[in-house]
C-alpha cells in the first residue's frame, strides 16, 4: 500500500494570509460600531424608541460578531502546532460564525416579544433625535458593509459579520422611516411595527448562517461538490479497479479536505495513480489537500471497517 497527499500546508499558509488581510476591515469596522453603539444606546433609552433599541440590539450583536471574528482570525493564525490539535486552530472561525448565528436569533426573538407587548400601548416618541441617530446609523453601517463586503465571499466567519452589519444597516432604513411617519402623523404604533419587521428581516439569514456553520461542524460534505462524479472520475484513472471510504469536509472557510482508498491492479504505478488523483481532485473539485491511500487489489481488510 502506498499513500499521498496535497499541498496542505501551503494551503494553510494562502488561508492565514487570506485571515491577516480581513484584520484590518475588521477592525475599522468594529471601531466605528462601538463609538456608535454607545450614542445609539444612549438615545434609545432617552426617547424610548423601539425601533432604535432594536437596531441597537443588533449593532451589540455586530460589535460582538466583529470581535470574534478578530479574535478566531488572530488565533487561528498565530495558533501553534499542538500534538493533540492537528488541524491547528481552523474552527474556531466557524465557531463564531454559528455564535453570530445564535445572537442574531436571539436578539430577533427579543424585539418581537417588545413589539407584541406595545402594540396595544405604544409610547409617545421624540422623533427628532431618533432620526438623526438613525440617519448616523445608516452611515456607520455603510462604511462597515462596504469594508466587509469583499472578505464574506471568502471566508464564513466573515459572512457571518457581513450579514450583521447588513441587517442592521437595513435596520437603520426601518428606523428613519418611522422617525418620519410618526413624525409627520404621529402614529405611535409605527415604532413597534418597525421594530417588529426588523426583527424579521433578520431571521432567514441567521438561519443560513447557523445551517452553513453546522454543516461544517458536522463534517457534511460540501454542497458545491458532486461526491458521484468525483467517485466516478478517480475510478476511472489507469489501473483503479475500486474507489472506497471517500469522505470530504470543510475544516473552515476555503479549506476543503477529502480522503479516499484507491484499489488498483496488480502491476499498477502506484505513484502515477496519486499523481493523476491528486492533479483531478485539484483540477475538478477544488480541493488541494487530499489523502489517498492506494491498495492492490488482493489486499484484504478495509471491509472490516464498519464506520
Amino acid at each position: 500500500m502506498s499513500g499521498g497527499h496535497g499541498h496542505g500546508h501551503d494551503h494553510g499558509a494562502a488561508a492565514m494570509r487570506a485571515g491577516a488581510r480581513h484584520v484590518r476591515p475588521l477592525l475599522i469596522s468594529f471601531g466605528l460600531i462601538v463609538a456608535f453603539l454607545v450614542v445609539q444606546v444612549v438615545t434609545g433609552i432617552i426617547t424610548g424608541s423601539l425601533a432604535l433599541l432594536s437596531d441597537a440590539g443588533h449593532m451589540a450583536t455586530d460589535a460582538l460578531g466583529l470581535g470574534m471574528a478578530l479574535a478566531a482570525i488572530q488565533a487561528a493564525s498565530k495558533a501553534r502546532v499542538h500534538p493533540q490539535r492537528t488541524f491547528g486552530l481552523y474552527r474556531l472561525e466557524i465557531l463564531a460564525a454559528l455564535f453570530n448565528a445564535m445572537l442574531l436569533f436571539g436578539v430577533a426573538g427579543y424585539v418581537l416579544y417588545e413589539a407584541i407587548g406595545r402594540l396595544g400601548d405604544a409610547p409617545d416618541i421624540a422623533s427628532t433625535p431618533v432620526l438623526i441617530v438613525g440617519i448616523l446609523g445608516l452611515i456607520v453601517n455603510v462604511i462597515a458593509f462596504m469594508l466587509l463586503r469583499a472578505g464574506s465571499k471568502e471566508s464564513l466567519n466573515l459572512q457571518g459579520a457581513y450579514l450583521e452589519v447588513l441587517s442592521d444597516m437595513l435596520g437603520s432604513v426601518g428606523v428613519i422611516i418611522a422617525a418620519i411617519v410618526w413624525g409627520i402623523t404621529g402614529w405611535a404604533w409605527v415604532d413597534p411595527v418597525i421594530g417588529a419587521v426588523i426583527g424579521v428581516f433578520i431571521l432567514p439569514r441567521a438561519w443560513r448562517l447557523g445551517r452553513e456553520a453546522l454543516r461544517v461542524l458536522v463534517q457534511a460534505a460540501p454542497a458545491r461538490l458532486d461526491l458521484g462524479a468525483m467517485q466516478a472520475g478517480l475510478a476511472a484513472i489507469g489501473g483503479v479497479v475500486d474507489v472506497h471510504d471517500l469522505h470530504v469536509w470543510t475544516l473552515t472557510s476555503d479549506m476543503e479536505v477529502a480522503t479516499a482508498h484507491l484499489r488498483v491492479a496488480a502491476g499498477t504505478d502506484s505513484h502515477a495513480v496519486l499523481d493523476q488523483a491528486r492533479a483531478l481532485l485539484a483540477d475538478q473539485h477544488g480541493i488541494t489537500h487530499a489523502t489517498l491511500q492506494v491498495e492492490p487489489d488482493d489486499h484484504h481488510g478495509c471491509e472490516e471497517v464498519t464506520w
